[in-house]
């Protein structure tokens, strides 16, 4: 007979993938109402029922509309691969500074599709929403704080121009990585995601390297 330890450990197991499985339907259902309809628009009840769990559940998992908004965005900051983006751009070790703004251009392309849509949700959402003016302002200082790393990083190799202040390079890396370029080349112009990647690229090296 199978031991009691190997039964609590399978239905540990099988617990633990049960609640990701709600979790990502709780997450895909509240990403595409809010996309859909709007952050005020959109309730928990609607969220819940699309994703065939209690409001409750949503509550006790997320503690809201603002939570769900936050872990769509921590989601979206992941990227593609199973390890987090953030995670690999610090591991792109390299002494060349072209590979590394390169790297990042890369990286553009997994998490600008996914973060774009919930940061300009939020945006729209703060205009009328405190809660939500906080989050988005949040959001905008952890990404110019990583951009300000980024500089740092990239200025250690000798990749930013004489006369340019590490300051002003992590600024153009925050503009560059803005949700507003991606909206404007991809979203309106139709840029494919390669010739996005390109841009970023291009930008960084002729507006910072030497």
């Amino acid at each position: 007979m199978p031991s009691r330890v190997k039964t609590r450990d399978y239905d540990s197991s099988r617990r633990r993938a049960a609640a990701a499985a709600r979790r990502d339907r709780v997450l895909e259902a509240a990403s595409k109402l809010m996309l859909r309809d709007g952050y005020a628009a959109t309730t928990v009840a609607t969220i819940a029922s699309e994703a065939g769990v209690s409001s409750e559940t949503v509550y006790k998992a997320f503690g809201g509309k603002r939570g769900l908004v936050r872990a769509l965005f921590d989601d979206a900051l992941a990227g593609a691969g199973s390890v987090p983006a953030e995670t690999r751009s610090d591991a792109l070790r390299t002494t060349d500074p072209v590979t590394l703004v390169q790297g990042w251009a890369r990286l553009a392309t997994e998490v600008a599709p996914r973060g774009t849509p919930i940061v300009l949700l939020v945006r729209e959402a703060a205009a009328a929403d405190a809660q939500m003016r906080q989050e988005y302002d949040a959001m905008e200082a952890m990404r110019l704080r990583r951009m300000q790393e980024n500089a740092r990083a990239l200025a250690a190799l000798g990749g930013v121009r004489e006369g340019i202040t590490v300051r002003e390079a992590g600024d153009v890396l925050f503009a560059v990585s803005s949700p507003e370029m991606y909206e404007l080349l991809v979203m309106r112009r139709g840029w494919s995601l390669e010739r996005y990647s390109a841009y970023v690229r291009d930008t960084i090296t002729h507006a910072l390297l030497p």
